[in-house]
């Protein structure tokens, strides 16, 4: 059965032309790396591929990084996205690079 929900709810709640598909990324930095070129890595990493794209980077670690990818604003990313993202961290040497599937950020 449907369900009629008014444009407040489908906001409040990330769904019809509200949902945000993102994706998820992990990495890791070679073995004796030091913490300011982890630091300088990163933000390589936001200033060469997530803010150019108008994405927005929520993660954590040190030699291991994990984290979120999504857009700054409401919207879907793209698989065009999830491969920039992907070769740019090959690209700086980084190892065990992993990027999910899209899939919804606030639901799945």
């Amino acid at each position: 059965m449907a369900t009629n929900r008014s444009r407040r709810l489908r906001k409040k709640l990330h769904i019809a032309e509200f949902q945000e598909l993102g994706f998820s990324v992990k990495w890791r930095f070679p073995e004796g790396t030091a913490v300011e070129t982890i630091d300088e890595s990163l933000d390589k990493f936001i200033d060469g591929v997530i803010e150019p794209n108008k994405l927005a980077f929520d993660g954590s670690g040190y030699l291991q990084w994990e984290g979120l990818v999504c857009r700054q604003d409401i919207g879907h990313c793209t698989d065009e996205q999830r491969e920039q993202v992907k070769k740019w961290l090959e690209d700086h040497k980084m190892e065990d690079v992993e990027v999910s599937e899209l899939f919804d950020i606030w639901w799945d």
